[in-house]
């Protein structure tokens, strides 16, 4: 979850360094440092907390040299401290590294046999000492690359670099994306293209097991068995913007906002219209008629969006599908159908736990589609069908724009999906593809409510646990709803099936309790109202989220009531995703979090 930048360069590159690791901390903000070669010396600057502390640093002892490593932290082993932070130095060797050495428990005992003494409590160390060794014995920097390698276990990317060589820097990959920029007698690393937008966009992808040895006019890529292999030159379309705030306070806010932009966007790709229908796919690599269940999995807020595809599937396609947490899927060994298709979404295309399960399911013969906001990533690459999603960078931690951009493409499928299988008409197609095209339209006038949203956030800010209720297809924004909660303000949250409440939850239900319905006025709203009426009975603080023009007779069983526009059920989740994000936000803002970067979270979670 850590972020990587190399660069070989012709002048001082710390500040470059630094520029690049701000387009990578939403993967890690623990920690941050930069190592440059000067004068055959490895000269370092280390800070704990967030980059800005590290740029202090810079002004008050700048780095002069031209080539150089950073390193951005989300701390995985030992505490978040300048003694923990990247790079870490032994002998002539500098190193930063993203992911968990899984066998550094034993690597370190049996170096400290040796008499090594650790100064940190980092997994990477390991890998520094094991280099300094192999460079003590007398082996060339690129051969003590080679052995060590060969010696760790788990995921985890590399750069690195040695004090004697101020034209080399190696890196290696084995999980984590890794990526490398072709500049103009420069060369450049970093953990993905965004990083390296500033600099170039010729960029090439290292594979799983890829490890590479670069100088400021070469690249040589040996793959896991140190093999030669060639990888091509890609023209990324990662953005040379730095993106920032607008007038915005918050990205998260920003963010929020572009929705209804973002997610017509996404649903342009995959609808025509003009026609009211959906787009089909020149070349399908397989076909829809002939898949008889989807296994959809995925992890954190794009799990929610799969559970929510699972009714769109189901209804419209009459495709069964089950959906599960990757973490769990891809250790359970999930039987799956001969003629089964695995759904994967992830917004970054590299989350572990999901490419694992990725893995799994082609293993075990299953078609793949892939839905991700990163259309080089890894996920999407090893994907037979890609659905791209058309967020553009998300910056703030916890995912908005990703989600609901996820939620029409995901849309957008089931209803392929369903035209492709016959089990919609024309007719029903088209009115499918209506209610899409006025989702964005939708969600705007769910904007317009922030007022009022933001004064019920304040009162929701003073509890210590809130319950969201919802059912059928809103049952997975009551679960989104409260993860956004938790996520941002640190409030203890659930979500639960409205029609489970009785099973249990309504146990915790008492005067001091927020318990926010999302009731939908559709074939279940009678059955939601039933459920909050029994939350009202036992004094509960309700928040209903409804479309209900005639809501106020259930005005003095509410503590507060958030208005939404009336729209077809087939896109509830779309509109619906909105309230419960700036609930979330705006009690964030009100508690004084740090609403775009969480303690201890990270954007893009590619170790397990």
């Amino acid at each position: 979850m850590c972020g990587i930048v190399g660069i070989l360069g012709n002048r001082p590159v710390a500040l470059d360094i630094v520029e690049a690791l701000r387009r990578l901390e939403y993967r890690g903000y623990d920690s941050a440092g930069v190592a440059t070669l000067e004068g055959g010396k490895i000269e370092r600057r280390r800070a704990p907390g967030k980059l800005r502390n590290l740029e202090d640093k810079l002004r008050e002892a700048p780095l002069n040299g031209s080539s150089g490593i950073g390193h951005t932290r989300w701390a995985t082993h030992g505490v978040p401290n300048e003694t923990n932070a990247h790079p870490h130095i032994s002998g002539d060797v500098v190193i930063v590294h993203n992911g968990i050495i899984e066998n550094f428990a034993e690597l370190k005992a049996e170096l400290s046999a040796k008499g090594v003494v650790f100064e940190t409590q980092t997994d990477t160390e390991v890998v520094a000492h094991l280099l300094a060794q192999e460079r003590a014995k007398g082996a060339a920097p690129v051969d003590a690359v080679r052995h060590v390698l060969a010696r760790l276990h788990g995921a985890f990317a590399l750069a690195i670099m040695f004090k004697s060589e101020g034209d080399l820097m190696v890196g290696a990959r084995n999980g984590p994306p890794l990526a490398v920029g072709h500049g103009q007698g420069e060369m450049y690393l970093g953990s993905d293209a965004i990083a390296l937008a500033p600099f170039t966009n010729r960029i090439t992808y290292l594979e799983d097991g890829d490890w590479v040895v670069l100088t400021r006019k070469s690249m040589q890529i040996f793959d896991a068995a140190g093999r030669h292999v060639v990888r091509p030159i890609n023209f990324s379309q990662a953005s040379a913007m730095m993106v920032d705030k607008g007038n915005h306070r918050h990205f998260m806010a920003k963010e929020i906002e572009e929705q209804p932009e973002v997610v017509g966007h996404t649903l342009a790709e995959y609808i025509d219209f003009a026609t009211r229908t959906v787009k089909v796919p020149e070349k399908l690599p397989f076909d829809f008629t002939a898949l008889d269940r989807i296994s959809i999995v995925a992890c954190g807020t794009a799990y929610y969006a799969g559970l929510a595809s699972k009714y769109w599937f189901e209804k419209v396609a009459r495709l069964p599908a089950e959906v599960d947490v990757a973490s769990e899927f891809r250790y359970r060994e999930a039987p799956l159908t001969r003629n089964g298709m695995a759904l994967v979404v992830s917004q970054s295309g590299e989350t572990a736990d999901t490419l694992a399960a990725l893995r799994y399911c082609k293993a075990q013969g299953q078609h793949t589609v892939a839905v991700v906001n990163v259309p080089e990533s890894t996920i999407a690459r090893e994907s037979e069908l890609v659905v791209r999603t058309f967020a553009g960078p998300e910056i703030g931690v916890a995912s908005t724009k990703a989600f609901t951009c996820q939620l029409a493409a995901l849309a957008c499928l089931a209803l392929l999906a369903g035209k492709l299988r016959g089990t919609i008409t024309a007719a029903q197609e088209k009115e499918y593809v209506q209610a899409l095209i006025e989702a964005p339209r939708h969600m705007t006038e769910v904007l317009k409510e922030e007022k009022n949203i933001a004064a019920v956030a304040h009162e929701i800010s003073k509890a210590r646990d809130v319950l969201f209720l919802g059912r059928g297809i809103n049952y997975p924004m009551a679960l989104e709803g409260a993860l956004k909660l938790k996520e941002i303000s640190y409030i203890h949250a659930e979500g639960y099936a409205a029609g489970e409440l009785k099973h249990g939850p309504i146990a915790l239900v008492d005067e001091h309790v927020p318990v926010i319905v999302i009731a939908p006025r559709d074939e279940l709203y009678e059955k939601t109202i039933s459920n909050m009426e029994e939350v009202a009975a036992r004094g509960g603080k309700i928040v209903l989220i409804t479309d209900d023009t005639a809501h106020k007779q259930n005005a003095h069983k509410t503590f507060r009531h958030i208005h939404v526009p009336h729209a077809s059920a087939f896109i509830s989740p779309l509109v619906y995703a909105i309230p419960v994000q700036l609930l979330a936000y705006h009690a964030a803002v009100f508690i004084g979090t740090d609403v775009d970067q969480p303690r201890n979270l990270a954007k893009s979670v590619t170790v397990e």
